[in-house]
């Protein structure tokens, strides 16, 4: 076993990884899947824009179908930056807004009756509202999740989150990434083709994902891949900067947070080097010395990405026969 550096996950074959990744996807969707091409939901963020410019280069171009699903909480910044990358790959858009299916699912209003129920003068026509999590990952704690309102006038309200309220939360804003899949399937039922899944390495194993959302795509190519070497394959593939220099974001509640804040507790690139430590058996004590932390923030940072990986494994189960 090589040395742990801060270098460990650069890909130096980059290449041969892309051709391979490319050349997978191809035996899957024609051969095992049986389908003619790919239809992928874009957002303008980096996971499924490197799984885009991959598709175009397995299939070509005119057998990939790109959809934009926008709803009302979305970012304008998600729609622009997916069409500039379609452009620069040649791929046909689509853009299905998909507000008037959550209203019927009553996403927005399950969501904001439960906000409600915690801070009482929550008016969601004008505030805006989103989970936090409260966890330094350094320290062996479980995480406590609190909601957060911010008036127009900037005024910041932040309360502890009831499991209830939490769960209902949650569920609702669900209905956002089954709604998107659903309409995914439609146009790939329609055009013969695969649905090409999003999630990087980490979603999949620590569950930042919907089981039957993003997580119920037909084909994975990045599943296998940590974050910072998505950034890699974005450069080699030549995925716009803009996409490549922006935060990555939930694009999920209406107030602006990143998915290190909500989810992740640290920094990408820190967490790529700890996990990769973790899964192959690396020493706290050796991977803190090369990330700067006592060898008991790194065990206590190992027990939180055990925990998280087993409290979410449910999401990753197939059904039970």
């Amino acid at each position: 076993m090589k040395p742990f550096s801060k270098d460990i996950l650069h890909i130096e074959n980059i290449d041969e990884v892309c051709n391979n990744i490319i050349a997978k996807l191809k035996t899957d969707v024609a051969q095992k899947l049986q389908r003619r091409g790919a239809v992928i939901g874009i957002s303008g963020g980096i996971d499924s824009s490197v799984c885009m410019a991959l598709s175009a280069k397995a299939f070509g171009p005119e057998k990939v179908t790109a959809i934009m699903l926008p709803e009302q909480d979305s970012s304008d910044d998600s729609k622009n930056l997916a069409l500039k990358l379609a452009n620069k790959f040649n791929v046909e858009t689509l853009e299905e807004n998909i507000t008037r299916a959550l209203d019927g699912f009553g996403c927005y209003e399950r969501r904001d009756e439960a906000i409600g129920r915690v801070i009482t003068d929550f008016d969601p026509k004008v505030d805006k509202a989103k989970i936090e999590i409260k966890q330094n990952i350094g320290q062996n704690i479980p995480a406590i999740f609190s909601i957060t309102v911010i008036k127009p006038n900037g005024e910041v309200i932040s309360k502890l989150l009831p499991a209830k309220e939490y769960l209902q939360i949650v569920a609702s804003t669900n209905f956002k990434q089954r709604s998107r899949m659903s309409m995914l399937y439609y146009h790939a039922e329609r055009l013969h083709c695969a649905v090409i899944g999003t999630p990087n390495k980490h979603e999949v194993e620590q569950g930042f994902f919907v089981k039957y959302g993003d997580g119920g795509a037909d084909v994975m190519p990045i599943g296998h891949l940590y974050k910072t070497q998505v950034y890699q394959l974005a450069k080699h593939l030549g995925v716009p900067q803009e996409i490549i220099d922006r935060t990555p974001t939930t694009d999920t509640y209406t107030a602006e947070q990143t998915q290190e804040d909500f989810f992740y507790q640290m920094p990408f690139k820190e967490m790529d080097l700890v996990w990769y430590g973790w899964e192959n058996n690396y020493p706290a004590e050796e991977v803190g010395r090369v990330m700067g932390k006592t060898t008991q923030e790194i065990e206590n940072i190992y027990k939180s990405f055990e925990r998280k990986k087993k409290t979410t494994e449910y999401l990753r189960m197939k059904p039970i026969f």
